[in-house]
């Protein structure tokens, strides 16, 4: 089935065809009324201007005076139904071509015969054809100008309503300083349309969602930065404690909670839209081997494609330290990082990502792992993808993408980032490196896989953390 263009379900269209569709019929009716009613008074003038000389011929047959010319008895080219009412005793007339004009014959019976009289209706067809191409052209002058003004009407609305929905997915997208600000809703003393309401209401609602979103934002920051202190405090208690196992549960509890402590107060710098970018040529493929070395983990990396970005190394690094912290915390091994050109993949094998995460994406505090983590990491790496203008996807791999079978998961998850690629520079760059190849601008280092397997080692984890702690976990896996 032939689906219709896009454009055919907008506002302004529907009501260009509702209008069109109106005025046609209602120009039609009216035409129609005015057509029959002329015609019919046209026709009736015409019918008693024929009966009349009827009557006078019928005298002069009645008398045996001679016929004039217009009449006669029989005569060539009266119709054959007309002839047939005459023959029948009755009186009649039509409109009929005769000699390529319009006629208007009346007949009536005569000794067994058809008496029958003529007259020119030329004058009244063409009477009837002007009036008709008159209501045709006033009818298209109407629906045009009717379409105009309705069109530009339409188009009025049609663009407030575009301008709220702009508004509001500008609202969707975080930028909760947006508002329609509709000059109707500003004045009280100006009628409200329902365009006006929507706008009102949808300025409301932004700006209650502010205040809200701040009152949160600030309370996140106070709470952190308010248990800096004691934490500080109880991490170098701890450091006194004599060594036992009472001590390390003590000491891992602080680490556990500065940890904490650091990720909510940089979520609260996110949800500021403070945060400035540092902005360094890096290479990719051993940027990712040294935040899988500080993690300490047993990552494999597969450089596939290695290429050169311009990015903030200290942002990047702590996205790829949570995807990698999360994927070991909560899948299965084998973990493996790939990178390919710009893209850099994180995948497990475990069950993969929970459903609402791969719908809404990763939430804060929510978590389906068995009370593993605090849904802090996966919300980290997003907002700093986001800031340095990478585009960071959850997905699962389902089992038919590797083995051809059925649609159903047991792949693991998969985590892909996709930095933004740098226009091309000179080979004299200010850091002496020659670009060659590719047209996103990037240096291809080897054209070959390159793959590197780190052990565990005694080192924290969680590269890019502000306190050498992971921070990272997967939201509800």
């Amino acid at each position: 089935m032939t689906r219709l263009p896009a454009w055919t379900a907008t506002l302004t269209w529907k009501a260009a065809v509702f209008i069109t569709v109106m005025c046609c019929a209602l120009a039609a009716l009216l035409g129609t009324l005015v057509h029959v009613s002329v015609a019919g008074q046209t026709v009736k003038d015409s019918r008693g201007k024929a009966l009349s000389r009827l009557d006078e011929v019928s005298r002069l047959y009645e008398s045996g005076e001679p016929l004039p010319r217009f009449a006669g008895v029989d005569p060539a080219g009266l119709p054959e139904s007309l002839r047939a009412l005459a023959l029948r005793g009755e009186r009649g007339t039509m409109v009929t071509e005769f000699e390529g004009r319009p006629t208007m014959w009346a007949a009536a019976p005569a000794d067994g015969r058809a008496l029958a009289v003529r007259i020119d209706y030329t004058q009244s067809a063409a009477t009837i054809d002007g009036l008709d191409r008159s209501i045709l052209g006033s009818s298209v002058l109407a629906i045009g100008a009717t379409l105009l003004v309705g069109a530009f009407s339409v188009t009025r609305i049609t663009r407030r309503l575009h301008a709220t929905a702009q508004v509001a997915r500008r609202i969707s997208a975080g930028d909760l300083d947006a508002r329609v600000d509709d000059p109707r809703t500003k004045d009280p003393s100006r009628p409200q349309d329902e365009v006006a309401t929507v706008s009102g209401a949808l300025d409301t609602m932004a700006s209650s969602l502010q205040r809200k979103l701040q009152t949160e934002q600030r309370f996140t920051a106070d709470v952190a930065h308010e248990l800096r202190t004691p934490l500080t405090g109880l991490s170098a208690a701890a450091e006194l404690l004599p060594e036992g196992r009472p001590s390390e549960m003590v000491r891992e509890r602080v680490r556990t909670m500065r940890a904490l402590t650091e990720d909510l107060l940089e979520i609260s710098r996110l949800d500021a839209g403070t945060e400035k970018v540092d902005l360094a040529v890096h290479d990719l493929g051993p940027l990712a081997e040294r935040v899988v070395r500080a993690s300490g983990t047993a990552t494999e990396v597969r450089v596939v494609r290695d290429v050169r970005v311009e990015t903030d190394r200290r942002r990047l690094e702590r996205v790829l330290g949570n995807l990698v912290a999360n994927a070991h915390k909560h899948g299965a091994p084998p973990v493996v990082l790939t990178v390919d050109g710009p893209v850099v993949t994180v995948r497990d094998h475990g069950p993969g990502f929970p459903e609402y995460l791969l719908a809404a994406g990763p939430q804060r505090f929510r978590t389906e792992s068995g009370g593993k983590g605090h849904g802090l990491g996966l919300t980290i790496a997003a907002g700093q993808a986001e800031v340095i203008g990478a585009e960071l996807v959850f997905s699962d791999v389902r089992v038919e993408d590797e083995e051809g079978a059925g649609a159903e998961h047991g792949g693991g998850a998969l985590a892909r980032l996709t930095l933004p690629t740098r226009p091309p520079v000179s080979a004299d760059d200010a850091d002496g490196t020659t670009v060659v190849g590719g047209t996103d601008g990037m240096r291809d280092t080897d054209d070959t896989d390159r793959t590197t397997v780190t052990g565990d080692t005694d080192g924290t984890h969680g590269a890019g953390g502000t306190d050498g702690t992971p921070g990272a976990g997967r939201t509800g896996a």
